[in-house]
């Protein structure tokens, strides 16, 4: 499969909403839905975006249950350079501790969404990267298994067998639905790679949706995805900043490379598992993904 296919989760979709919802009717529900997931948030790439200039995203998949503001079970950062046509990927492991910025304290970094909603994420993930984040794209687990089911479900390459909450995963290639595509990104402690094999899993399955996404696309496809969206995604991201990046960045997409936090866990004093990155190694992380954006 070509890296190019990291136009996932809600990048996929709604650059290829933008993409095929060219007049009329389609254009019409197109505009409707992105006005619909627009949340007042923050964005500080639009002048970016209009220059052509590099920028970044906080991608995020939220566990929200009723009457709970959630938590961002993934975390991923991906920067895009239209002009060295050059992506990069980081995914932050759930359980990273570091400073939750607003509360004053150190905590898991997935706990910020929980305590401030998309505003502290990004300010967190901010201060631990040190780069500026510009664009936000949260979707729900209930999203996510729309949008599997939406497209058809997906193929992936399993790297090993196992089972999880009753479902089983042989080794080798395996269709799944949403349901299984969502307990099969989640596994994570039955991994003998940890939470980067489930940060994985997880690209396994963002990545499949966004292939099946760029093929076939029907008029019947294409109204579900819509659907998946408007219930189940919120953005910063503007339907004028989403033409130009589907129009001017898409290059830049076709070759990306995949960071990789280096550390060690363990549970601490409090009967708590934290994660930490080593600082060598996050100084390098840092300074790569700000070589990314300028």
């Amino acid at each position: 499969m070509k890296k190019w296919k990291w136009i996932l989760l809600v990048i996929a979709a709604t650059f290829l909403i933008v993409l095929f919802g060219s007049g009329g009717y389609v254009y019409e529900k197109t505009t409707s839905t992105i006005e619909e997931i627009q949340v007042p948030v923050k964005a500080t790439g639009d002048e970016e975006v209009d220059q052509e200039k590099p920028v970044s995203f906080l991608l995020l998949g939220v566990d929200q249950r009723a009457n709970e503001a959630g938590r961002s079970d993934t975390m991923i950062v991906v920067t895009v350079d239209p002009k060295t046509n050059e992506s990069k990927m980081l995914s932050i492991p759930r359980d990273l501790k570091t400073e939750i910025v607003g509360m004053g304290t150190e905590d898991k970094v997935n706990h910020a969404f929980a305590f401030g909603g998309p505003n502290m994420a990004i300010e967190t993930v901010e201060n631990l990267l040190d780069i500026p984040i510009n664009y936000y794209i949260e979707i729900n687990m209930a999203g996510f298994m729309a949008l599997v089911d939406a497209v058809g479900g997906v193929t992936v390459d399993n790297a090993f067998a196992f089972s999880y909450y009753e479902m089983q995963f042989p080794e080798g290639k395996i269709k799944l639905d949403g349901r299984k595509a969502l307990t099969y990104a989640r596994m994570r402690y039955d991994d003998p790679r940890g939470d980067f094999g489930r940060q994985i899993r997880q690209r396994q399955v963002m990545m499949a949706v966004a292939e099946k996404l760029t093929k076939n696309v029907s008029v019947e496809r294409f109204n579900k995805v819509l659907g998946v969206l408007g219930k189940n995604v919120r953005t910063n991201v503007s339907f004028s900043a989403m033409r130009k990046l589907a129009m001017n960045y898409n290059e830049a997409a076709r070759s990306l490379e995949t960071l990789r936090f280096e550390g060690k866990g363990g549970v601490e004093a409090d009967g708590v598992y934290y994660w930490h990155p080593d600082p060598m190694a996050l100084k390098e992380l840092q300074q790569t993904l700000k070589n990314s954006l300028e």
